[in-house]
């Protein structure tokens, strides 16, 4: 009986051009450790996990490889260059596993600026991609939801109770992941930011897992306060 393996694409090919920083922004210190550090160690310490990769900006890669040895990141095997757009980085880091992982396991794709994710979390993706093929970490939208066609008023509702929000973790089957960025290259198209939207453009049904408000994406300098704020809370209490 063949063994299904979980792995992780981590992506961290973006420089932050909103943050304002020197640096790209998942190399950014909190609390003397960098955010790319923590959100590794989430994945490093869930024992469902095998292997990651890291999709680095390349003029990064070395010092990444630091960071690994420095806080004794064991699961990382792979540092890898990102591509010109996020579509690309996350196809260099599909491709690259082409030879290394079985079409049967499993890959999760996180942003590394999504340093806030709890044990449950992730294993809550595991479990519904492992079920249904593929998992988008999602909440049920509460806010009202305006459609604009000029970007400076609304024109209508839009149903909330029909709307989910999804952010990474995502979690698919890798021989599905796969065939859809071969047929992607095949059609040179690069547009696709997330790759829950390439498997709907590809004809698939995309899978909701219980996701949590507090996955917060790092962009500007207020989130970096957040994610130190967010860290003194209970990871039990940051699923509620």
């Amino acid at each position: 009986m063949t063994v299904m393996k979980n792995y992780v694409i981590l992506l961290a090919g973006g420089v932050g051009k909103r943050m304002q920083a020197n640096i790209p922004k998942q190399f950014l210190e909190v609390e003397d450790k960098p955010v790319i550090v923590y959100s590794i160690e989430n994945f490093q310490r869930n024992p469902q996990i095998e292997k990651i990769v890291v999709v680095c900006v390349n003029e990064w890669i070395d010092h990444m490889r630091e960071l690994v040895k420095k806080y004794s990141l064991t699961k990382v095997q792979w540092v890898i260059e990102g591509g010109s757009c996020g579509h690309d980085s996350i196809r260099n880091g599909v491709f690259f596993l082409k030879d290394k992982i079985s079409p049967e396991d499993y890959v999760i794709i996180h942003d590394a600026v999504r340093p806030v994710l709890p044990q449950k979390a992730i294993d809550e993706v595991i479990r519904v991609a492992h079920e249904k093929g593929n998992a988008s970490s999602s909440i049920a939208c509460h806010p009202p939801i305006v459609y604009t066609d000029d970007f400076e008023s609304g024109v209508k509702d839009i149903d909330r109770e029909h709307v989910m929000l999804t952010a990474s973790p995502q979690m698919f089957r890798y021989s599905l992941i796969l065939k859809c960025y071969e047929r992607a290259e095949k059609e040179n198209r690069h547009d696709f930011t997330f790759t829950s939207s390439l498997l709907i453009y590809c004809g698939e049904r995309v899978y909701f897992a219980k996701g949590t408000t507090s996955n917060i994406k790092i962009t500007t300098k207020e989130d970096l306060a957040l994610f130190e704020a967010l860290r003194k809370v209970p990871e039990e209490l940051l699923c509620s």
